[in-house]
Order: structure tokens, then C-alpha cells, then sequence
């Protein structure tokens, strides 16, 4: 792809508005992945996110105006590796005619087994890894190409632009970390949605519950979590935006330490909070993060 393909897409759009029946019926399963798709599919496609801000897909139980929008959809991308294990059934149910694009596809994820996740065999939240992002990106362009062949390059073009956003964003926060001293990069969140995130930047996470929200972890697992908090002298506790707060506050008053702020791992913030882009949350993150490290 050329910026000249991208030139005559824009030129194209311009020359030529998307009335409203036009528009690729798009569905998204939850915040994160409705802004990635949005970002590949702009004004071309009428897009559905069924989980929104500040919500806990872990959770969601699909309302009848979701089997709907499913039912009508021309195509809907879901993460995959059972992040959404309700997604799923809901496609069979509605049942969904278009497209099913996974937006995970080809991604090696993080082993996960004997973990009491609840995901299957491997850790979903793939995302925080941006370089992952960037496959997500090119699944959501290619499937989305396949479902309106007549305005690929308008997908395409968008995606290119979107991509480079990405690369972007991923340099920049190796270089934010790169500010933390090694052995300070230590970090404690309500559940374990940053794997990918340890792995790509060098953060040690360690957090109460496992993959899924709905886990609660035993008394034994938490005292345990409260001694190595002590031992280590970690400082940067967080709280996440679609969990419940409590278990990261009990675990800073028993072992001394501060909750630090709000993460956003599964949900992007209302559209005026600090993380209503992927982007946004991203930097969000990574700014708090750094600024929690410091203080280890």
C-alpha cells in the first residue's frame, strides 16, 4: 500500500458521502475492539459495540436487542480465545448471517492452562501487547475487505494510516519504561489482564485474581500476594476501571502500600474520561504506570 492509495480513498470518500443504508452493518463485541474497528472502517460502516465503557465483557449477559443487531450484522469481530465465551453462543443464536471475523487470528497467545481462567488454553488479552494490536488491525482490514470487496481500498488505506499510529504508539512506550530502573518495574493490578503487556515492555504484574473477574481468589492466595507486597516494597497498586476496587485497597492498607489510580485493561473510559481510545488508554496507562514504578 502507497500514500497514493491512500490519497484516492480519502478523494473517493469525499467525492462520493456513505448514505446511512449504505453503511457495512458492523457489530463489535466490546469497547476496545469497536475503536480499532472504527479506525479501519471510518464512515463506511455502521458499527455496533454490544459492551460498553467502563464494562466487564468477563460478565455481559446479551440483551435481546444484541441478538438483533447480530442477526442484522454484515459482519462481526469478536477477540477471540474465549475472551467473550457468550459471543459465541450469541452468533448461533441470533443466529449471525454475515461474517464472523476473530480478531486474535494468527496471534501466539500467552499459555494459560491450569490457571482457573476460565478463557481456555491460552490468555486473550492480547491487546496490551500494541504489536498484537497491529494483527488485530490487519484481520479487522482483511475481513472487513472480504465483506465489501467494492471499497477496499477505502479499509485498506485507513488501516495503513491506523498502523503507523500503532508503531508509533508502541515506541513511545518502550521508551516510557525504559525511564523505570529494571528492578522497579513491579506493579499490582486487580486481575491478571496484562501478560502481554509484561512480556512486550519488561513490567512485572502480579495481581489477586486470575484471568477472569469472576474468579475470587482464597484467603491463602491474597495473604501470600500481601506478604511479597511487603517484602518487595511495591508501591504502585492499581485499581482497574471494570473491576470492583475493593480486594487492590485491602491489599494497600494490609501491606502498607497506596493505591495509585485507575487502569483501563478490558474496557476503554467514557468517551470525556481519560481513555476513550485505544491510544488514549494505552498512554493513559503507561503515564500512571510510570509514575506508580518510580515510587518502588
Amino acid at each position: 500500500m502507497t500514500k497514493l492509495l491512500f490519497t484516492l480513498a480519502a478523494l473517493l470518500a469525499l467525492a462520493t458521502p456513505t448514505a446511512a443504508q449504505d453503511r457495512l452493518k458492523v457489530v463489535a463485541t466490546f469497547s476496545i475492539l469497536g475503536d480499532l474497528v472504527r479506525n479501519v472502517g471510518g464512515e463506511r460502516i455502521a458499527l455496533t459495540t454490544l459492551v460498553g465503557s467502563d464494562a466487564d465483557a468477563h460478565t455481559y449477559q446479551p440483551k435481546p436487542s444484541d441478538a438483533r443487531a447480530v442477526a442484522a450484522a454484515q459482519a462481526m469481530v469478536s477477540n477471540g480465545l474465549g475472551f467473550e465465551g457468550w459471543a459465541t453462543r450469541l452468533a448461533n443464536a441470533a443466529p449471525l448471517k454475515g461474517r464472523h471475523i476473530v480478531a486474535s487470528a494468527g496471534v501466539t497467545p500467552i499459555e494459560a492452562a491450569g490457571q482457573g481462567h476460565g478463557h481456555g488454553a491460552g490468555d486473550p488479552h492480547c491487546w496490551q501487547d500494541v504489536a498484537c494490536t497491529r494483527r488485530y488491525v490487519a484481520n479487522i482490514a482483511a475481513g472487513l475487505t472480504a465483506v465489501d470487496v467494492p471499497h477496499m481500498t477505502h479499509y485498506l488505506a485507513l488501516a495503513e494510516l491506523y498502523d503507523k499510529q500503532l508503531a508509533e504508539l508502541d515506541a513511545w512506550i518502550k521508551a516510557e519504561i525504559a525511564k523505570v530502573a529494571t528492578e522497579k518495574r513491579k506493579v499490582i493490578s486487580g486481575h491478571e489482564a496484562f501478560r502481554y503487556f509484561a512480556r512486550a515492555y519488561g513490567v512485572q504484574f502480579l495481581a489477586p485474581r486470575g484471568y477472569n473477574t469472576q474468579n475470587e481468589p482464597s484467603a491463602k492466595d491474597v495473604a501470600a500476594l500481601i506478604r511479597q507486597v511487603r517484602e518487595q516494597n511495591i508501591k504502585a497498586l492499581f485499581v482497574e476501571n471494570m473491576t470492583n476496587p475493593g480486594l487492590v485497597e485491602q491489599i494497600a492498607r494490609d501491606s502498607g502500600g497506596v493505591v495509585g489510580g485507575k487502569l483501563y485493561s478490558d474496557a476503554l473510559s467514557r468517551p470525556d474520561g481519560p481513555a476513550a481510545t485505544y491510544d488514549a488508554m494505552m498512554r493513559h496507562n503507561v503515564a500512571a504506570l510510570v509514575a506508580g514504578m518510580m515510587k518502588n
